[in-house]
C-alpha cells in the first residue's frame, strides 16, 4: 500500500491511497477543482480539443492557461471504467436531502447536459420534498418535478437475476426435465400468463420415479393423452389426443387373455405388445387407452373396435419395459410442483433483508416477482455476492449526512458542488468539481459552455432561478461576480427580469400558511457533524418582515418537538430578511444558545438573536458555529 499526496503552493488538496489497483480517496480542501478520473470521463472530444495547446504539468496533470475558466487536477482513473453494457443503466443525478431550488434545478440541468454529451441514461431525482419556492420555479418554466429517490440501498433489481422461461402447469415432467438439463438448473418456475403458479425441482421429479408402485398416479394427475404420446415418442392411431386419462390404472398385458380378464378393469390404460388376442381382450374389458409397444402394426379390426368405443390407441417405438418406465414422465408438473408456502422476493426488496431471509431457508433458488406480480427469474445466494451498485451523481452537496440514504452502497460517479468538502469517501475514481461560487448552477452553466452547448430556455430559467435563490438576488456574501454575470446571461436566454422574477419567487417560497411546523423547518434543512456533535440548520428567506414574524410565532413553541423529531443534539433556524440583510436565529437543544452567543460575541442580556449582515448559512453561520464548537 502506498499514498499519493498532491499539493499546490504548499497546500495539500488530495490524499489518495492505493490497495492493489483500487484507489481510496479523501479530499480535504476545496480551493481547487479536484478531478478523480480522467478528462475523457467527462469532457469528451470537444473538451479535449479545448484543452489542446495548453501547457500541462506532467507530474500533477494541472492544465494552466489564462483563458481556461477553471483549474483542475486529474488524479488516476481509467477512461474506460464504464463498460458498454452500462450505457443503458440509469444514472441518478440528485441533490441533498430537504432540497432547495439550487439542488433541484442543478440536478435537472446537469442530467440534461449529461444525456446530450454522453447519450447515456442520466435521470434527475430529488432526495426530499420540493419547497414552495422550487415549485414556483418549476411551474414558471413548465418543467416536471423530479421523482423522489428515497434511497440508493442495493436491491434485488441491482443483482443479476437469472432469467428462466417457465413451463405451464400442463407441461409433462419429461418436458420440465429436458428444460432443466438444457439450462443446467435444478428449479423451474411453473407459470400462467407470466404469473408464478408454483415451482418444480429435480427432487420433485425424483419423487415421481419413487411413486411407480402407484398405478393410479397417471389418472389422478389427469394426464392428457397427447402428453403420453409425446413422452413415449409415439403417435395417436385412434381417439382424441386432447382427452384426459382421468380414471383407472396403468397395467401391462404380459399374460394370457384369460388372466388379463382378472386384473383389467374399465377405463384402465393397458400397455400391450403385438399380440392380437391381448389387444382385443383389453378392448372388450373396456380399457380407455391401449399403448402398443415396439411400433407393432395395429389391425383394421382393432382400430375399428377401438374407434367405436372411443378408445385411444397410442403406438410407441419403445419396448414394454422402457414404456412402463417412461410413462409416468407424461404426468403434468402441476401434480408434483410446490404451490403453497413459497418463499418469493420482489425486485424492489433490499439485499440485506433478502440475505436475512435466505439464512433461514435451505432452498437453492428463490423466485423473484416484479411490481406487476410477474415472474422475473431466480436468485441464489451466489448471485448476491456481486450486486451492481446504483450509479449516482451528487450535485450541491458532498457530505454523507446530507446525501440520500444508502449512499455508502452506491457508486458515486461525479460530485458537482460549491460547499466545503465534507466526509464522503469513494471506492474508486470520480469526477469531483468544487468551486468557491455562490451556487452550483453557476458551475453547471460553465459546463454547458465548456461543451459548447447552449441551454434551452427552460433550463436557462431553472439555472438562473437557482442562482437568484442561493445568492438572495446577489445580496449574499457568497455571491461572486461570476454568479451575477451568469445569472444575467441566463436571464436573457430565459427572457425574464431578474429583479421581478426574484421577488415573485421569494414571495412564493415564504408562503407557508398551509404547512406544519415540521414541514417549514425541514424544507431547507441541512445536517452537520463536528467532533461528537450533530446539529442541523434550517432557513427561510423573505423580503417581508411581517411574514417572518408570523413564521417565528408559529415555529418557536414547537422548536423543542422539532429537535426531538430530528434526533440531533442542536437545531438552529434562520429567519433571513433579504431586504434588511439580517437573520434572526432561533435555536434549541444542548448548549445551542450559549454556542451562538459565544460564537458571535453577543452580550449576555440579548433576548432575540439578531445577526446583522448574516444571510448565508454556508459562508457565515456554519463556519462561525463550527469554529466555536471545535474550541
Amino acid at each position: 500500500m502506498h499514498s499519493v499526496r498532491v499539493s499546490i503552493s504548499g497546500v495539500v488538496v488530495s490524499n489518495s491511497s492505493f490497495i492493489g489497483d483500487t484507489p481510496l480517496f479523501r479530499v480535504f480542501f476545496s480551493q481547487y477543482i479536484i478531478v478523480f478520473g480522467t478528462a475523457e470521463d467527462y469532457f469528451g472530444e470537444i473538451r479535449k480539443k479545448q484543452l489542446a495547446g495548453h501547457q500541462k504539468n506532467d507530474n500533477l496533470g494541472l492544465y494552466q492557461g489564462n483563458d481556461l475558466p477553471i483549474r483542475q487536477i486529474f488524479v488516476g482513473g481509467n477512461k474506460n471504467h464504464m463498460s458498454d453494457n452500462q450505457k443503458d443503466r440509469k444514472v441518478y443525478v440528485v441533490g441533498h436531502k430537504n432540497p432547495d431550488t439550487d439542488s433541484i434545478c442543478s440536478a435537472i440541468a446537469y442530467a440534461e447536459l449529461k444525456r446530450r454529451v454522453t447519450g447515456k441514461n442520466y435521470v434527475a431525482k430529488r432526495a426530499g420534498t420540493v419547497s414552495e419556492e422550487t415549485l414556483f420555479v418549476l411551474n414558471q418554466f413548465h418543467v416536471q418535478e423530479p421523482a423522489l429517490l428515497q434511497n440508493v440501498f442495493q436491491q434485488l433489481k441491482d443483482v443479476d437475476i437469472r432469467k428462466i422461461d417457465g413451463v405451464s402447469s400442463q407441461a409433462s415432467v419429461k418436458e420440465a426435465w429436458a428444460m432443466m438439463k438444457e439450462n443446467s438448473i435444478r428449479t423451474l418456475p411453473v407459470l400462467k400468463d407470466q404469473k408464478l403458479e408454483g415451482i418444480i425441482t429435480i427432487g420433485d421429479i425424483a419423487n415421481s420415479y419413487m411413486e411407480l408402485h402407484d398405478s393410479h398416479l397417471l389418472s389422478e394427475a389427469r394426464t392428457q393423452y397427447r402428453s403420453i404420446k409425446d413422452t413415449l415418442s409415439g403417435e395417436i392411431i385412434t381417439g382424441n389426443e386432447h382427452a384426459y386419462f382421468i380414471k383407472g390404472k396403468v397395467v401391462i398385458a404380459a399374460s394370457s387373455p384369460d388372466m388379463m380378464e382378472n386384473f383389467i378393469e374399465p377405463d384402465d390404460l393397458v400397455i400391450v405388445g403385438n399380440r392380437y388376442e391381448s389387444q382385443l381382450c383389453a378392448i372388450e374389458m373396456d380399457a380407455s387407452c391401449l399403448v402398443i409397444c415396439q411400433g407393432a402394426e395395429v389391425s383394421r379390426t382393432i382400430k375399428k373396435l377401438a374407434s367405436e368405443r372411443d378408445i385411444v390407441i397410442i403406438s410407441t417405438p419403445f419396448d414394454t419395459f422402457t414404456t412402463a418406465r417412461l410413462i409416468n414422465q407424461s404426468i403434468p408438473v402441476k401434480h408434483f410442483m410446490t404451490r403453497d408456502h413459497l418463499t418469493t422476493f420482489h425486485v424492489n426488496d433490499y439485499l440485506e433483508e433478502v440475505k436475512e431471509v435466505m439464512t433461514k431457508k435451505r432452498y437453492r433458488d428463490f423466485p423473484v416477482i416484479d411490481k406487476k406480480g410477474r415472474f422475473t427469474g431466480f436468485i441464489s445466494r451466489r448471485r448476491l455476492l456481486k450486486p451492481k451498485r446504483k450509479q449516482v451523481v451528487l450535485v450541491d452537496h458532498n457530505e454523507k449526512t446530507q446525501a440520500v440514504d444508502g449512499i455508502e452502497e452506491a457508486e458515486i460517479l461525479e460530485i458537482i458542488d460549491h460547499h466545503r468538502i465534507g466526509n464522503l469517501e469513494t471506492m474508486g475514481p470520480v469526477y469531483f468539481r468544487n468551486q468557491p461560487l455562490g451556487c452550483t448552477a453557476t458551475i453547471i452553466y460553465q459546463m454547458y459552455q465548456e461543451n459548447q452547448i447552449k441551454p434551452p430556455k427552460e433550463i436557462a430559467g431553472l439555472l438562473c432561478a437557482a442562482i437568484l435563490s442561493d445568492t438572495l438576488l446577489f445580496q449574499s456574501p457568497t455571491c461572486t461576480p461570476m454568479d451575477e454575470a451568469t445569472a444575467r446571461t441566463l436571464a436573457k436566454i430565459a427572457q425574464i427580469d431578474v429583479v421581478e422574477f426574484a421577488k415573485e419567487m421569494f414571495k412564493a417560497g415564504s408562503n407557508l400558511a398551509n404547512k406544519s411546523v415540521a414541514e417549514i423547518c425541514f424544507q431547507d434543512f441541512k445536517e452537520f457533524h463536528v467532533n461528537e456533535l450533530t446539529f442541523g440548520v434550517g432557513q427561510i428567506n423573505s423580503m417581508d418582515k411581517e411574514e417572518l414574524e408570523e413564521i417565528k410565532e408559529k415555529i418557536c413553541p414547537k422548536l423543542v418537538e422539532v429537535l426531538k423529531e430530528s434526533g440531533l443534539d442542536m437545531v438552529f433556524f434562520m429567519l433571513t430578511n433579504i431586504v434588511e440583510q439580517s437573520t434572526e436565529l432561533l435555536c434549541s437543544g444542548g448548549n445551542a444558545r450559549e454556542t451562538v452567543m459565544d460564537a458571535f460575541e453577543l452580550s449576555e442580556d440579548t433576548e432575540d438573536i439578531i445577526l446583522n449582515g448574516v444571510v448565508s448559512r454556508k459562508k457565515q453561520l456554519i463556519p462561525t458555529l463550527v469554529s466555536e464548537m471545535q474550541q
